[in-house]
Formats: C-alpha cells, structure tokens, sequence
C-alpha cells in the first residue's frame, strides 16, 4: 500500500518544517512508527515517524529543505507498486521562492536564450533610460535579475541595453565580463560588494511574525524600577557555599525568577493573557524564560514558579537552558507561560524594553547589577495591565528583593 508521507504539524505553532536529517535511505524498509526524518520546527528538532510501511520509495524533499505543514515529502511503497505519479511531482514541482514577481522563470526556462531575450524586450511599454536613481524600482527582464542574482550584485546602477532602459541578459553578461577583466580597484561598481544572504531558519521566521503580532498590535507601556541588592550581594555567596558539594550555583537570574513568581502570586491582575473576549488571569505562574539559542530566541517555561525552591528554580533553569540550547525542548516545556522574564545583565546592558510575547500580558527585562543596583523595566499590555497595577505588582518584587526575607519566607 503506498503511503504519503506529509510534512506533520510537529508543534502547535508549525506552518512549514525544513528536513535536518533523513534517517532511512531511498530503498530502505520502514515499518510503522520507525522514525524516518529529523525535522526542525519553529521551536526545536523534532522527530517524524513513519505511518506505514514498505520501503522508502521516494525522497521528494532533500535534507535542508522547506515544506509547509501538510506537504508530501516522501513515499513509503511496496517494491512492486507504481510511484511514478509522484516521481513525476517531485521533479515538476518548484519552489515559489523561485519564481520571479513579473514574468515566471518557468516560462523563460522553455525557451531558447534568443527567445527568452524577445520575451523581455516585449515586456517593455515605458519610456526612458539609463541606470535606475536610488529608490526606484528597477526595469530588468526575469531572466536578467536571476543571472545578477547568481552573480551576487545588485541591478541598481546598471545601464539596460533594452527598450526603454530596460536590463536584459546581454547587460549582464557584459557586467561580468568587465568585472573579469578590470583589476581591482579601490572603488567598486555600486551593487557588487561583497555579502552573503543567511537563510532564516523556521525558529527566526516564527521570532519575526511573533514580533510582527505583538509590537505593532499590543498597546504596549512601560514601568521601570530600581532595586538595591545588597542583601543578595552579601547573602548568595554563602547559599553557594552551602551547595558546592551538590555543583550548584544560584544565579541572579534564580533570584530574579524566584521573587517574580511570589509577586506574581500577589498580584494575578499581572499573571493573565489577554483572550481578545476576555482577560484570563491565571492562579499558578509559569514563568517563561528568554534564552538565546544559535538560531534565535526560546523561551522555556519554569511551571509553578511561585511554589518551587530557590534550588529547584536553578535546576529547573538549568535544565530546560540545556534541552533548549541542543534544541531538544518538548511543546509543553515552551509553551504555556503565563509571564515571561528576559535578563541581558550578564551582557553588561543596564536597562532595556523587551516586546510582550502575545497572549501574555507583561514581561520584565533585568539590567546589569552596578553598584549594588539593578534596573526592572516592565512592559505592560495596557489592555490587561493598568498603570496603577503594573507599579503595585512593581513595588512588591522590589521590596521582596531588597529584603529577601519577605519573599523566600
């Protein structure tokens, strides 16, 4: 029986999915549940598991590459089944990413070079001619912008030889010739400098659209708080003496996380999601934590912060930091925080905003310690949080800092 296999929704926020390792061959046998593939979802490297089996008959989508959810991207057959109807699609099918906004590359790939040519030029309807001023848009055929696009520079400043100044194929084959043929200068034709275009992995386009949804839509405010930490400077060198023996060291950031989930708990106005109907305020606190990955930024989420330890908050940390960082985090660690935390102390920044991660109501950014200070800037949804109570739920972590015993009794 031939079986399709689909690029799987493999966290509740997946649109698309990029193949980091196929683990069966072309040819291999699978049986049901085997895992086949490594995929990289927005979050983590999950594992895709085969729902038939036979033998893997086709890879439609190679390692590194890009479907969305629902896609086939490989068939499991029996060796005596047909699959060409698929073979067929895997070789037809192209990316939409290559295909150019004015004329479609498909088209000008059937072509013959002087054909392709004759299409460019009877695109043309405008006047006017010579390189195109900074700012607008440049008047170049589709095959034109792929070879510059190969080349590696940009069609801003290139004379077209084409109707109406228009950049065809022709201009630049001669670009390229001359660029052979000049020696270096100290000066270089404007859009060939040198760069590399670094493709956005699933985890950077999902920070982007998450960023998208919430800095521009959430009403955002900010409150900012200064909090001496001289009893913590005195008092976490001699808890870190108590637990060497058990490799433990309490961090800043285990202090910050600790005394945020008991305001927290005081203060549940500031423990909510905003529901678009609703305002939906939480009695646990699950503290999601910013931490910066090789590709990005996840938050892995401290459940029932306000009820943990101070050591079972920096193992927790330490843990999920880990998983995160090998990029092996399960759904339910990253998500359902009801409050987020987001700490660039240990980069020297003093102060900062951090963007509210939708549909939870605030996140608070922690500064440097300097001389025994350290800044809090909460941002607040201004739907959920008013002024008033962002500063209350403000006012109780400071004194819960600034005098531990009020906080970690």
């Amino acid at each position: 029986m031939v079986t399709k296999v689909h690029m799987e929704a493999l966290s509740p926020t997946m649109e698309e999915g990029q193949v980091v390792k196929w683990l069966k061959t072309d040819g291999e046998a699978v049986s049901e549940g085997d895992i086949l593939a490594e995929i990289e979802t927005d979050k983590a490297v999950m594992e895709l598991v085969a729902r038939g089996e036979g033998l893997l008959r086709l890879v439609l989508l190679p390692e590194g590459g890009t479907a969305p959810v629902g896609e086939v991207i490989a068939v499991i057959a029996g060796a005596d089944e047909d699959v060409s109807l698929f073979e067929k699609q895997g070789k037809t099918a192209v990316s939409k990413n290559e295909q150019d906004d004015a004329t479609s590359l498909i088209e000008v790939a059937n072509v013959s070079e002087p054909e392709a040519e004759h299409v460019e030029e009877a695109a043309v309807s405008d006047n006017g001619s010579g390189p195109a001023a900074q700012g607008q848009r440049v008047k170049a055929s589709p095959l034109a912008r792929k070879l510059a696009e190969k080349a590696g520079f940009e069609l801003q400043g290139i004379s077209g030889s084409g109707p109406a100044g228009r950049i065809v194929k022709k201009d630049i084959e001669d670009v390229l010739k001359t660029q052979a043929t000049t020696p270096p200068a100290d000066a270089t034709l404007p859009g060939t400098e040198q760069y590399e275009d670094i493709p956005l992995t699933q985890m950077r386009k999902t920070i982007a659209r998450r960023l998208s949804e919430s800095i521009g839509p959430v009403p955002h405010f900010f409150l900012t708080v200064s909090v001496d930490m001289s009893k913590w400077i005195e008092a976490r060198p001699k808890i870190n003496k108590i637990l060497e023996a058990d490799g433990i060291k309490i961090s800043y950031n285990d202090i910050i996380i600790k005394a945020t989930g008991s305001a927290l708990k005081l203060h549940p106005e500031c423990n909510a999601h905003w529901m678009q109907d609703s305002i939906r305020r939480f009695n646990a606190v699950h503290i999601g934590v910013a931490t910066a990955v090789e590709d990005g930024l996840i938050t892995p989420v401290i459940r029932n912060a306000h009820s943990l330890s101070l050591r079972e908050v920096h193992e927790e940390v330490r843990r999920l930091a880990d998983k995160a960082k090998n990029k092996t985090l399960k759904p339910e660690e990253y998500m359902g925080g009801t409050f987020s935390i987001s700490n660039l102390g240990m980069f020297g920044i003093q102060e900062f905003t951090a963007v509210i991660n939708p549909p939870e109501a605030a996140i608070l950014a922690v500064g440097a310690l300097d001389a025994e200070r350290m800044k809090l800037t909460m941002s607040c949804d201004h739907r959920v949080i008013d002024g008033a109570v962002g500063a209350q739920f403000l006012k109780t972590l400071k004194e819960m800092l600034e005098e531990p015993a009020i906080g970690f009794i």
